[in-house]
């Protein structure tokens, strides 16, 4: 049975030859890349406005040959107009990625090569950052009774209570807890600090809260599946490695329990670790090193500490005479 074909589009700024292509173009992605129906109404809008703006700023219609002949500073004026509309960077970024996109497809069906779109440098993004979890919150998305009305085996509630204890209580990323060997977690009373493999195969050394190396070992107690020395401390349902994504959801599920907001994830656990310890007085470098940040600018984005704040700190510590 052979696919329907869409219509071609109707563009007032552009001859039929570029709203057939348009239309190809369009089901390409929805077919063979799969992008969302959101995505590909964007993308086809994002196209349309420079379309139309070409028409205005060449003063005729589009045509296949000019549009692949395109200059760079065609495509800057495009983008500076739609700036000038207080059109955000990062919608900005998404309008330049449908173009290239467009002008590959016509390279790749040998309609000609639209250069001029990777020459123009993709707009500034700020930077969003999760926002800190309040202090009790964060703590009880470490109890497993806060799950006992789910249908899930006890061991894997008390598995999940122990990984988000290990983000909040030592500032780790998802990757660095669930990378943890059974003998790299001391048992409770043996030892308090952690050996992390972050980023960049890097070591660093984490304190651990007693509590927190309680709730591991109620799980490791409970756990069904051998756990060797070597092998990972935390494991899945059926015993092999245990996916982000199992914590990801199960954070989803405590979010509605609790009543937190969607930027309650995982992340935003070392994100509050980091924010709580400055809060109360910890010290700045000391959190760079806790967190396995490089550089001091990291951890100063990374805790959205403001000018004010370092003023403060700088006041307060400075040796003045």
């Amino acid at each position: 049975m052979s696919k329907a074909v869409a219509p071609p589009l109707e563009l007032a700024s552009a001859d039929p030859s570029i709203a057939q292509e348009m239309t190809r173009w369009l089901s390409h992605l929805g077919a063979e890349r799969r992008l969302s129906p959101k995505t590909l109404e964007a993308y086809g809008r994002d196209l349309r406005q420079c379309l139309d703006f070409l028409c205005s700023h060449w003063g005729e219609r589009v045509t296949l040959k000019r549009f692949a002949a395109l200059e760079a500073t065609d495509v800057r004026a495009f983008m500076a107009m739609r700036r000038a509309d207080d059109i955000a960077g990062r919608s900005l970024m998404r309008a330049l990625a449908g173009l290239r996109s467009f002008g590959r497809f016509l390279e790749r069906e040998g309609k000609g090569k639209v250069g001029a779109l990777s020459a123009i440098r993709a707009p500034k993004v700020a930077k969003t950052l999760p926002k800190p979890l309040p202090m009790a919150s964060a703590k009880r998305l470490a109890d497993a009774d806060e799950r006992a009305g789910e249908d899930r085996e006890t061991w894997i509630l008390a598995r999940d209570a122990a990984v988000m204890a290990l983000l909040y209580g030592s500032g780790l990323r998802i990757s660095e807890a669930l990378g943890l060997k059974r003998r790299e977690v001391p048992r409770p009373g043996e030892g308090d600090v952690l050996i992390v493999t972050g980023k960049g195969n890097k070591t660093r050394m984490v304190p651990v809260l007693q509590n927190v190396l309680e709730l591991v070992q109620e799980y490791v107690a409970m756990c069904p599946y051998p756990l060797p020395a070597e092998g990972p401390i935390f494991v899945g349902a059926r015993g092999g490695p245990l996916s982000p994504r199992i914590i990801q959801l199960a954070m989803e599920r405590l979010r509605g329990a609790l009543g937190l907001p969607d930027s309650a994830t995982p992340h935003a656990l070392r994100h509050s670790f980091a924010t709580h310890l400055l809060s109360r007085g910890g010290d700045l470098r000391a959190i760079q090193e806790l967190l396995g940040h490089s550089s001091l600018s990291t951890t100063q984005i990374y805790t959205g500490i403001d000018s004010e704040r370092l003023l403060e700190v700088y006041a307060s510590a400075h040796p003045r005479r």
